[in-house]
């Protein structure tokens, strides 16, 4: 079995200044670190900048746009995509699962 080596993404690397400065930088695959949607949502979430980003109405358009290859936000503070049939939040030690609560069934906590 081929074990792919993972990347430090750091945000200097990518935002200039950036609003928000944690984590500084993520443990990615090195075809994720090219990724230009998920590099795109990053750069929104640490800049603040959601003006590309709209709020969820529905579950499904959560679900359009992660099977679209796309990134969504979820409360402002995670960057969510979907991998092996899970979702996962980007933390700085990389993607892991996001729990099921009460709270990811409302759209409101979503930007898509």
């Amino acid at each position: 079995m081929a074990f792919h080596k993972k990347v430090r993404l750091r945000l200097e690397e990518f935002i200039e200044e950036p609003v928000r400065h944690y984590p500084p930088s993520y443990l990615l695959s090195p075809a994720l670190a090219k990724n230009e949607m998920l590099l795109d949502a990053l750069r929104a979430l640490h800049l603040y900048d959601f003006s590309h980003y709209r709020p969820c109405e529905s579950l499904d358009m959560i679900f359009q746009t992660l099977d679209a290859g796309g990134f969504v936000i979820y409360k402002e503070n995670y960057v969510v995509g979907y991998f092996g049939q899970k979702l996962m939040y980007l933390e700085a030690s990389g993607w892991k699962s996001l729990p099921a609560t009460r709270e990811i069934f409302l759209p409101g906590n979503w930007l898509v």
